[in-house]
């Protein structure tokens, strides 16, 4: 895909990460990281182990989290690491490749989190957070241009994968298997490319976020109508009159 291919830049890499955040503070109290090597086509072609681990947060992890994540403070007590290590952990990860890696998350509220955690530890290791801020994609931002439910709203991680008859693998809400997936996701939409044409053939149907006579054309042409350059003036006109 052409989109991602600028946005890939020519890079080899790309780890997908999920983070876990408190429900009112929104700090990281676990992340889940998919390294993989993807050819000139972006598509994956080999990966790391996945990896993910308990970070520990200065303000509570909140009722509604606990509940969806199964995380509470005994777990990140007992098993989580500060917040400046899990950084470096990642950058471990990665390797010598860190700097040249992008960065993929699903919606952009693992950044917001990344920032959070920043702002409440004053040893976060911030040139390393900013490497992955300035090398980071939302992929779901991505995929739901093309992609959307009948109301014009993007889809779930798990409805996602159903769309492409894609199982979803391990627990939901488990950062290391939400990575794992986003990188299944992401696979899979640059496959299947008949999927993708089929869903945005839909999406262009329904949208009219375009002026008139555009959306008008677009219609007619979906339905297996032809449009000829007279016709898209005259819609033009009317639009114009």
């Amino acid at each position: 895909m052409k989109k991602l291919n600028r946005i890939l830049k020519g890079r080899k890499y790309v780890c997908f990460l999920d983070f876990e955040g408190t429900q009112f503070s929104h700090e990281m109290i676990a992340y889940g990281a998919y390294f993989t090597y993807v050819n000139k086509e972006g598509q994956i072609v080999k990966a790391k182990n996945p990896i993910r681990n308990y970070v520990k947060c200065k303000n509570s992890i909140g009722r509604f989290v606990k509940e969806l994540t199964n995380i509470t403070e005994k777990d990140l007590e007992k098993y989580g690491v500060e917040f400046s290590k899990a950084i470096n952990e990642i950058k471990k990860y990665c390797g010598m490749a860190f700097k040249k890696t992008l960065f993929v998350t699903f919606g952009n509220h693992d950044m917001r989190i990344l920032n959070q955690s920043c702002s409440y530890n004053m040893d976060a290791p911030r040139d390393l957070c900013d490497i992955i801020k300035k090398n980071y994609m939302d992929f779901q931002s991505l995929i739901s241009e093309f992609v959307k439910d009948d109301n014009g709203n993007p889809l779930s991680l798990t409805h996602y994968l159903e769309l492409f008859n894609v199982q979803f693998e391990g627990s939901a809400h488990d950062p290391m298997y939400d990575a794992v997936n986003l990188a299944k996701l992401y696979n899979v939409f640059l496959k299947e490319k008949e999927v993708v044409l089929a869903q945005y053939c839909k999406v262009l149907n329904r949208s009219n976020i375009g002026p008139e006579p555009v959306n008008k054309a677009i219609k007619k042409l979906l339905a297996g109508e032809s449009v000829t350059p007279e016709e898209f003036k005259d819609y033009l006109k009317e639009y114009i009159d």
